[in-house]
């Protein structure tokens, strides 16, 4: 049994990861454990900006952190926490600033300032973007600074377990993809940043990677997850595969049609129109889909045209060249087909807010990113937040653990005890796949993606979720026969796919229970059955554990603050 020790261990390679680990090796010895070289992670697939109150506009002159945090609160329908969305909105501009020292390639205003386009939700024009590839750009960023600081990376391993001894974490099993080996990686903190889970969904803008890997290891280590019901469903995903159309398509000036040749967000939000909030805009298109208004019943129109060839070629390079090979159509001559499609997970590992922000109730294991929930997005993220949550936080736990200092493990009888169980019990289970004779991965996988897309979607029912619920507890006991087709360790991808499924399964089962509980309408959780926002009893954080006699729920109260809870209309 293979023990590689580290001061720190970071699980993810994304923006949240590479910023920790960037910080914490200014330091300590920290390793970085990817599924996937880390410019493959998903932050690279972000498109259109990252929000901060620079006011570099004419229109944004007079913004600030503290409108943006209200725009945010105001977004998440009040179940953000304010004092948590209050930091970040502070943070904004300094992390902004901070990535342009490292040589991110804003896009530029004539003054030479980094250019701010407007998004939905906000008041001003405050996303800073690199044409509408900024996730791409700030990624490499951060990726060249950990190379030039010596980060050590460990690609193409893939998180099985977490380890823990009482109450304390003490590392993680994972497995090297190219080897089949089993790796025990011992520390006293872990910080998990292995993005979402919208691979759960079939309809989704996500990559294939993102399969909840750091949530299912911590529900299955004792941590609750948190508001899980909250899935954002991007309104203008392309037709057909589902790759993200990006809000500053809209931002830029982009217009939705119906099948009517009808601007129809007029009638939803008559002065944000098509830069209303997410949530907002999603449920107008499925609304104008499914009362026949739609085109083939299935998308309507984001039209570009408009604004000419030579701004989509300068602001929108990227989206003309998906539409071009991914649709055949080409934006400066054709509108693009769009339908709102899973996007991004409001919830995640629940973490505190007593100050320390992104720490799980599992001493020395920390969240960050969209595999935590902090909760600065409460029921509903505004675009460009994610990409600024993803920067503040990784920096934020990279100082915090600097400032505690060096983590105490526990005795290493107790170490090798904990580790040895862990190493024995993935690999009885492996033997256990091998024997099995029911389904592949594959087929359980795309039974729960079409269950949670048709009654798990933008717009829910208390039958279709209890359905829901009983589909996917009858997939996780298909689950529990599951084959692997071949014992073959070296790039055993039916490992590989089961290991996920073992995360996406219970993820699946949360998201639904969850949803089948809070009996309102709030944000992105859209209740057909409970239209309105119900504050006197929903108010709340939901926490789901996992126990022997299943899941249960838990409440935790929303941290409020000066921005007063009202009506929330665009």
């Amino acid at each position: 049994m293979k023990v590689e020790k580290f001061d720190a261990i970071v699980v993810g390679a994304g923006l949240s990861g590479l910023r920790a680990a960037l910080e914490l090796s200014k330091k300590w010895k920290v390793a970085v454990i990817s599924k996937v070289h880390p410019v493959r992670s998903h932050s690279g697939a972000a498109q259109g900006g990252i929000n901060a109150s620079l006011g570099n506009t004419l229109e944004g002159k007079d913004d600030t952190a503290e409108r943006h945090a209200y725009d945010t609160v105001y977004g998440s329908d009040y179940l953000a926490d304010q004092d948590v969305v209050q930091f970040m909105c502070e943070e904004a501009p300094k992390i902004v600033i901070e990535f342009e020292s490292m040589g991110t390639p804003f896009s530029r205003l004539d003054s030479g300032l980094i250019a701010q386009r407007p998004f939905g939700g906000a008041g001003y024009p405050r996303t800073c973007y690199a044409a509408d590839k900024t996730g791409h750009a700030l990624l490499h960023t951060l990726y060249e600074q950990c190379i030039r600081k010596e980060v050590i990376f460990f690609d193409e391993f893939f998180l099985i377990d977490l380890i823990k001894v009482d109450d304390q974490i003490t590392g993680i099993l994972s497995m090297d993809m190219a080897t089949g080996e089993l790796i025990i990686f011992r520390s006293g903190y872990v910080i998990l940043a292995t993005g979402g889970f919208g691979r759960t969904y079939k309809r989704s803008t996500n990559a294939i990677i993102n399969t909840g890997d750091g949530v299912g290891a911590a529900f299955r280590a004792g941590v609750p997850m948190q508001d899980c019901e909250f899935v954002q469903f991007h309104p203008t995903t392309l037709y057909g595969t589902n790759i993200l159309i990006t809000e500053g398509a809209r931002g830029e000036g982009g217009y939705l049609f119906n099948n009517k040749k009808e601007r129809f967000m007029k009638n939803v939000a008559s002065k944000a129109m098509e830069l209303a909030p997410r949530d907002i805009v999603a449920r107008a298109i499925e609304t104008e889909i499914q009362e026949g208004r739609g085109f083939e019943n299935a998308y309507v129109h984001l039209d570009l045209t408009h604004l000419g060839a030579e701004r989509i070629k300068e602001r929108l390079p990227g989206i003309r060249e998906i539409c071009i090979d991914f649709a055949g159509i080409d934006p400066i001559n054709e509108p693009i087909p769009v339908q709102p499609g899973q996007h991004y997970s409001m919830g995640g590992i629940a973490t505190k807010f007593d100050g320390r922000y992104c720490e799980t109730p599992l001493a020395g294991l920390y969240a960050v990113g969209e595999t935590a929930s902090i909760s600065v997005h409460g029921a509903n993220r505004l675009g460009g937040n994610s990409l600024l949550e993803t920067s503040v936080f990784g920096r934020y736990i990279g100082r915090l653990l600097l400032e505690k200092g060096l983590a105490e493990l526990p005795s290493i009888d107790k170490l090798e005890k904990a580790e040895e169980a862990a190493f024995t019990g993935i690999e009885d289970l492996f033997n256990q796949w091998n024997t099995n004779s029911g389904k592949r991965p594959v087929e359980i996988r795309d039974e729960m993606g079409i269950v949670l897309d048709t009654k798990v979607g933008v717009f829910r029912t208390e039958i279709a979720l209890q359905e829901a619920c009983d589909q996917l507890a009858a997939l996780q006991k298909e689950f529990e026969n599951v084959q692997i087709p071949t014992s073959e360790r070296e790039f055993n991808f039916g490992i590989l796919r089961n290991l996920e499924l073992r995360n996406m399964i219970d993820i699946a089962a949360v998201t639904a229970y969850a949803a089948l509980w809070r009996k309102e309408s709030r944000g992105a959780h859209s209740r057909i059955d409970y239209p309105t926002r119900n504050d006197k009893e929903y108010l709340v954080h939901s926490l789901v554990f996992k126990t022997e006699d299943g899941l249960m729920l838990k409440t935790k109260p929303v941290k409020l603050g000066k921005f007063e809870i009202k009506e929330r209309v665009y």
